[in-house]
């Protein structure tokens, strides 16, 4: 007996349409796996063949369009935060009070925060830190402050070497530094495999017994950040390099605030002389690497560019986002990459350590302003300088912790606890300072409370400390418009045609 059932016709199309899609779907796969291949061989197939130290971005461009197009977009000026962003933020506006701290330093005329990579040609020009100098042996800078503002430098340091190229003054080479940050001040142009263009960092690794050459890719990645975005200062007492600038980082004694300071003290280092207070200043400048060494997230081992500069993909491309900013501005691909909460609760996370911080650095100068103005109180009531070494060296240490603190915009996120440590020790020696110079000015008949200046607006603080800002913006104004104009026609004639940018 034939017990086979006979198959009902609609299986059959089942069957049928079931497998077409299938075929269909496959055939898809198959296709897209094939484009990707095709994408990933058209994209890396150098177009432009790239000097060692090329230093035109949109050159680099040709090559690796993707990375560079994303550069590109760190010139939009639009992210706001509720600490800074990437638009120009002037510091002394928020917070007049560092117009006292630095009283009888360039600082005290301008500080803003920065905008980013793409306008580090044009806002070291605008800043009125630069001055406004006639010819090429004239102004206040030095040449060592271009180092960190255009892949110009490496080209120009392998002509003449670092020390060659930190002699003189800054405006001898406003002609020849005219490209903004860009590739080449951290890839190999034949490899594009990230490289140390700026020998002080491979100098201050060498001071602590560290061969750079062995760092990972990792490591890489916050590295080439280092070599810019850390303590540094200008050693003009070097026997190999006499009366040069030459650009050091104080770090062969560690990487703490602690071990700079006791570092810049074994060297009798001062940046400058206090206005007010006259104590031995040391002006700290912008300690990202280090303070984020001292944070959760590099002991978790990431890199800055795993937050600054994320992955995207573009079709089938997985690529490195070259657009350098607050990882607020991108949390999907940033923070979300490891953290499961919503990007409201993150930011507001970001926030709260931020707002800490700055509460108690806050404290720390109205202390630290207290004690300078006490101080001038007190020479102009007759104090001797060996009555008031010994405060003047507690202002000091406290500036010192004070400035380490706020040199960083991100100090406070990176590194809450150590940071909150270092405000704590500003704090303390400001007060140490205040003892002492209370006994100072008791003993020169001081005993009433010590009048204070308004110093509300950053107006009001500058014109304390005798500045002529209407004088001193005017001119600043009139040199922009006629010497960088003259660099940038030098730069535009030369036989290379340097990319100039342009003005926004």
């Amino acid at each position: 007996m034939d017990t086979t059932k006979k198959r009902a016709p609609w299986i059959n199309w089942a069957l049928f349409f079931g497998t077409m899609i299938i075929v269909f779907l496959l055939g898809l796969l198959a296709s897209s796996i094939t484009q990707r291949k095709a994408e990933s061989e058209y994209v890396y197939k150098p177009k432009v063949n790239l000097s060692e130290y090329e230093p035109r971005n949109d050159l680099w461009g040709e090559n690796f369009p993707r990375e560079y197009q994303s550069y590109l977009t760190t010139a939009d000026t639009s992210f706001h935060s509720e600490f800074n962003g990437n638009a120009v933020s002037d510091a002394l506006g928020k917070d007049p009070r560092m117009v006292i701290l630095w009283a009888g330093y360039a600082f005290s005329k301008d500080y803003k925060a920065p905008r980013g990579h793409y306008y580090a040609i044009t806002d070291i020009r605008n800043t009125l830190r630069t001055g406004t100098p006639k010819g090429p042996d004239d102004g206040p800078q030095p040449n060592t402050c271009w180092t960190c503002k255009s892949p110009d430098v490496p080209r120009l340091m392998e002509k003449m070497g670092a020390a060659g190229f930190y002699k003189g003054k800054w405006a001898a080479k406003g002609a020849e530094v005219v490209n903004f940050i860009g590739c080449a001040d951290c890839h190999d142009p034949k490899t594009m495999d990230l490289r140390i263009t700026r020998p002080a960092l491979v100098e201050a690794f060498n001071s602590m017994g560290k061969d750079i050459s062995k760092a990972t890719h990792q490591e890489m990645r916050s590295l080439v950040c280092a070599q810019c975005h850390v303590e540094y200062y200008f050693d003009k007492k070097r026997a190999d390099s006499p009366d040069v600038a030459y650009l050091t980082f104080p770090w062969s004694l560690g990487l703490t605030a602690d071990s700079a300071l006791k570092y810049y003290n074994s060297h009798g280092f001062t940046d400058f002389t206090h206005q007010l207070s006259k104590s031995p200043i040391l002006k700290a400048q912008h300690p990202d690497y280090e303070v984020y060494l001292t944070g959760i997230h590099a002991q978790r081992g990431v890199a800055c560019a795993d937050c600054h500069m994320p992955y995207v993909k573009e079709g089938g491309q997985k690529f490195t986002s070259h657009k350098i900013a607050s990882p607020l501005l991108n949390i999907s691909n940033t923070c979300q990459v490891c953290h499961r909460e919503s990007e409201e609760t993150l930011k507001n996370n970001v926030y709260e350590r931020q707002r800490k911080v700055k509460e108690i650095r806050d404290q720390s100068e109205i202390e630290l302003v207290r004690a300078h103005v006490e101080a001038k109180i007190a020479w102009e009531s007759g104090a001797t300088q060996q009555e008031m070494d010994p405060a003047l060296q507690h202002i000091r240490n406290a500036q010192w912790y004070w400035d380490y603190s706020a040199a960083g915009h991100g100090n406070a996120f990176h590194s809450p606890v150590e940071v909150s440590r270092i405000i704590g020790l500003s704090i303390s020696e400001s007060k140490e300072a205040r003892i002492l110079l209370a006994r100072v000015l008791a003993g020169h008949g001081m005993n009433r409370e010590v009048p204070y200046p308004d110093i509300a607006t950053k107006a009001l603080a500058q014109k304390y400390i005798g500045l002529e800002m209407e004088i001193v913006n005017a001119e600043k104004a009139g040199w922009i418009k006629s010497i960088p104009v003259e660099w940038d026609r030098k730069a535009r004639e030369r036989q290379d045609s340097w990319k100039v940018q342009k003005e926004e």
